[in-house]
């Protein structure tokens, strides 16, 4: 069962950034303040937090890749083309090369 959706894939980087806002905080108040260490503390949990939800988002990602395979009877748009354009060269002439093709 997978847990994360495409939507939360950016949260641990929100939690990480909280946790730098919050640390800054504490630094701008300075330590005269008993609240710098409050702040300091909730910064330095919310970014262990956001690092643990990364660990956990990598462990669920599915190992093998879920790209579907295209058959061997597969036409690609480039196979579909009836006539090649043909090649021209500086002056707009077709190349001799091209001409005798």
């Amino acid at each position: 069962m997978r847990l994360f959706t495409t939507n939360h894939e950016r949260l641990p980087m929100v939690w990480v950034l909280l946790g730098l806002l919050f640390n800054a905080a504490g630094l701008y108040l300075g330590f005269e303040y008993s609240m710098a260490f409050v702040y300091m503390i909730v910064g330095w949990l919310c970014c262990v937090f956001g690092a643990t939800v990364f660990v956990l988002q990598r462990q669920e990602r599915p190992r093998s890749s879920t790209a579907t395979r295209l058959s061997p009877k597969f036409i690609s748009a480039g196979a579909t083309v009836i006539m090649p354009a043909m090649q021209t060269g500086e002056n707009g002439q077709a190349t001799e090369q091209s001409a005798a093709e």
